[in-house]
């Protein structure tokens, strides 16, 4: 797309044409507004799927409830689809939501200043075009933006060094010697295939992770079919997988008995599987399994226990120009490091410069910890609204579920505010207070609660990603019309 292709105003813009942008465009054309434009910084849809293409990436939610509802694929090869088949899939919902006529690809947005006079956001992108629209739709999400660490000597290091995030089809691990910054969800992914083609590979680990098996598999062929051919099979099979995850919330609240159970039954499985001691007292967490992010994988003790393979807890000091300096004072070689080190998760919106009423700046108004009014709106934000904005990840559920509930509810704040002519639509101060107030109160029953660093957690330890409860809550939360919640100024 040039300059030239984007429209100078528009009703409606989304930002992003990932699993949100994409559900927010079909709620848009199924309410009948048309003069919307989806802005998407890659050159195709598909979000963190397009970009996160290393080696293993595969989803962690069951591939039937890993997708839309009102879009059922009955093609998933797996009960974990791997990354290829959910960009597939992401591009194709594009198609039949008869969104790709909306949407400008290569276009990155950088700026959003709210006009108070014509209420309106004018909007600054990265090429340095410019447009106006009345309502802004943030579908970045929380896992948009990679984490790359400064590290010391970095500008010496002879090898190549790339983020998970950004891996290119170019990058060989055949017979090199490899270091993995990084131990969490994408790293136990890459890490079985790195250790096949390294001849060395080292694992840099700061906190040890729960990991749980992942029950992936095939499906038959019989299954199949009846996912294609049998009315009604796909939605029990989906929301049966939905409500067996609803059934594991209990387990994140601090101090019951499924806490325990979890915990208890977890390291059985890793104290089965690793022999050595020295490598056990590494990868045996002290902390309440959920605390950070629970994992799924069947082969990273395995692979732990090859002989090329070290897993080291003294962290980098800095790099060398053949390797990596540990804390310990230990040099080891490498050719090629690979930042696993995840995203800017608890920022949100971390490309976009956001001013609202007054010229106020988001990320001076929020400050270390962000927060909304159900995880979609801002006060002194107007016509402004988040998809996966705070305090909406989950840890037991399919975060799709949560995005679909937070289209229907910004689709009617939406059609409220261009049906009733009004110029602004915002959360009232005291509704998103007293929302907030609430969410942290209930929070703090939680094991993310806990002493352990994550990424739900905010610099000041404030949880800023995670809902309060089971997905269902949340649905009942983002129900209504809300009208009370929000102030309608005329214009």
């Amino acid at each position: 797309m040039t300059t030239s292709d984007l429209p100078a105003r528009t009703d409606v813009l989304i930002i992003g044409a990932g699993m949100s942008g994409l559900a927010m465009g079909r709620q848009l054309k199924r309410a009948g507004v048309e003069d919307f434009i989806i802005a998407e910084r890659a050159e195709g849809a598909g979000g963190v799927w397009r970009a996160n293409a290393y080696p293993g990436a595969a989803c962690d939610v069951p591939s039937h409830l890993y997708s839309y509802s009102f879009f059922p694929n009955p093609e998933w090869s797996r009960k974990f689809a791997p990354q290829s088949e959910i960009k597939a899939y992401f591009e194709r919902a594009s198609k039949k939501f008869g969104l790709d006529p909306h949407i400008h690809y290569g276009r990155s947005v950088r700026e959003l200043i709210y006009d108070e006079s014509g209420g309106v956001w004018r909007v600054g992108l990265e090429d340095g075009a410019r447009l106006q629209a009345r309502i802004v739709i943030s579908a970045v999400g929380q896992l948009s933006e990679p984490f790359s660490p400064a590290l010391e000597g970095q500008e010496g290091y002879q090898g190549r060094i790339v983020h998970t995030a950004e891996w290119t089809p170019d990058i060989d691990m055949a017979d090199k010697r490899v270091a993995m910054i990084g131990s969490a969800a994408s790293a136990i992914q890459v890490l079985p295939h790195a250790a096949k083609a390294a001849s060395e590979l080292t694992v840099f680990q700061r906190t040890p992770n729960w990991i749980i098996p992942k029950p992936d598999r095939a499906f038959t062929g019989v299954e199949k079919w009846l996912f294609r051919h049998m009315p009604g099979y796909h939605w029990l099979y989906r929301m049966g997988s939905f409500l067996l995850h609803e059934t594991r919330w209990p387990a994140f609240r601090s101090g019951g008995l499924a806490t325990a159970y979890t915990r208890h039954r977890l390291t059985r499985r890793i104290k089965a599987e690793v022999k050595d001691e020295a490598l056990l007292d590494h990868v045996l967490p002290d902390y309440a399994p959920g605390c950070k992010r629970i994992l799924l994988s069947n082969d990273f003790f395995a692979t732990l226990n090859q002989p090329h393979v070290r897993l080291i807890t003294d962290g980098v000091q800095r790099l060398t120009s053949d390797g990596v300096e540990t804390g310990a004072g230990e040099r080891i070689s490498a050719d090629l490091i690979i930042l696993a080190t995840g995203f800017k998760a608890s920022e949100f919106l971390p490309s976009l410069e956001v001013r609202g009423r007054g010229g106020k700046s988001l990320k001076e108004v929020w400050g270390d910890s962000p927060a909304a009014y159900k995880g979609v709106a801002m006060t002194g934000f107007p016509n402004l609204f988040t998809l996966y904005g705070p305090n909406t990840n989950l840890g037991h559920n399919s975060i799709i579920f949560m995005i679909e509930r937070q289209t229907e509810y910004v689709r009617r704040q939406v059609v409220r505010l261009l049906e009733e002519g009004g110029k602004s639509l915002e959360v009232r101060p005291e509704a998103q207070a007293m929302f907030n107030a609430r969410l942290q109160k209930r929070l703090e029953g939680t094991v993310w609660a806990g002493e352990c660093p994550s990424w739900y957690k905010s610099a000041d330890g404030i949880i800023v990603n995670n809902w309060a409860g089971p997905a269902s809550r949340y649905a009942l939360a983002v129900s209504g019309q809300d009208r009370d919640a929000f102030a309608l100024e005329p214009r």
